[in-house]
């Protein structure tokens, strides 16, 4: 124990041979990537919860569970957990940032963070984000601004920027219980970059990833119909789709799709009439364009007749999969089965991630 700093009754023990480990994701995603994390060799959920803006799941890995973590596309980010702490031992922003900042807890998560994202230098420069699920003890800046104080304490060669190579996070994933992790990425971490893939309106990789994923295992080809500038193309490919093609009437979203899916065959063409044959394709996967006014998605039949050319495009024992606000009843034909429905919460919006199977 630290002189000065009280035992943390949150820290525990983990099992000898694992790393902690815990992965940020879009708001309402937490099942499907608790179910994927399982499937991974030597990985252990252990807790869920959610800080604000988004979900937090910690887990447990052996060496073989972190290796196989780089297949996991869904979430937002991945951590390598320095500590954990509760608010009740002692509600002080200095305390809880000593409590997590331990010097035998970080030398383990600076080792697990060098093998994933580079070598350690003896000076490097970081940067700490902070989340609180309330402020009435004190405010999220108090806490960035203590553990940044921990942070120096021990590394004085260490220095505060933004960017900086290696990000510290510490959110509060339940009411009274904090966690802090150093963001594993690759090279320079820094606030996500606003690349044409990722303009306003556009998907978000993981979510694109994650509506990939349940379209179950790659096979021979993917269709998505209204592909926009390509998010669920990109991951379509780096899931190991073998034929992956995209349609929109937006000649922009084509020409953009075409250059962040270079892999992807993908054209012109309406979602109500798919110039393919009947049975064709093995998965239908796809973000269906919002129904603004004057829009083609904003008429009353539009998505029954979507729905009606996927349903006739897909081969039975097929996957359709879409993200839509709503989908009534009255649209969904005889040979489209509800497997699955999940609420997300994508931009301050909610929206509903639908799985279908094709009887």
């Amino acid at each position: 124990m630290q002189r000065g700093v009280p035992d943390d009754p949150a820290a525990g023990q983990p099992r000898r041979g694992v790393t902690r480990m815990f992965a940020s994701a879009v708001p309402g995603a937490t099942p499907i990537i608790t179910r994927e994390l399982k499937r991974l060799p030597g990985v252990q959920v252990t807790e869920v919860g959610f800080d604000g803006r988004a979900d937090l799941i910690l887990f447990e890995a052996e060496r073989a569970g972190r290796e196989s973590l780089s297949r996991l596309r869904s979430v937002e980010d991945l951590f390598v957990e320095v500590g954990r702490t509760v608010r009740s031992a002692g509600d002080n922003p200095s305390l809880i940032a000593r409590r997590v900042w331990r010097p035998e807890q970080v030398e383990k998560a600076l080792s697990a963070w060098s093998q994933a994202v580079r070598p350690l230098a003896g000076a490097m420069t970081y940067r700490v984000i902070a989340r609180v699920r309330q402020e009435r003890s004190f405010r999220r800046t108090a806490l960035r601004d203590e553990l940044s104080r921990s942070i120096a304490g021990g590394r004085p060669r260490w220095k505060a920027a933004d960017p900086a190579q290696i990000e510290v996070w510490i959110g509060e994933y339940r009411p009274g219980h904090l966690v802090a992790g150093l963001r594993l990425s690759d090279g320079t971490a820094q606030p996500r970059a606003a690349t044409e893939a990722e303009r306003p309106g556009a998907l978000r990789p993981s979510v694109a990833a994650m509506m990939v994923g349940l379209a179950g295992q790659p096979r021979r080809n993917l269709l998505d119909p209204c592909c926009g500038s390509g998010a669920i193309l990109g991951q379509a490919l780096a899931a190991g789709w073998s034929t992956v093609r995209g349609i929109d009437m937006d000649p922009a979203a084509v020409a953009a799709a075409g250059r962040h899916a270079p892999g992807a065959t993908v054209w012109r063409g309406d979602a109500r009439e798919l110039t393919l044959p009947a049975g064709s394709v093995a998965a239908v996967v796809s973000a269906l364009p919002s129904a603004r006014p004057g829009s083609p998605a904003g008429q009353p039949t539009w998505l029954a007749e979507v729905l009606a050319e996927m349903d006739r495009i897909t081969r039975p024992g097929g996957r359709v999969v879409l993200l839509a606000p709503e989908i009534p009843a009255g649209a969904i034909g005889d040979r489209l089965k509800v497997t699955a429905s999940r609420q997300l919460r994508l931009s301050g919006t909610t929206t509903t991630l639908w799985a279908f199977d094709r009887l």
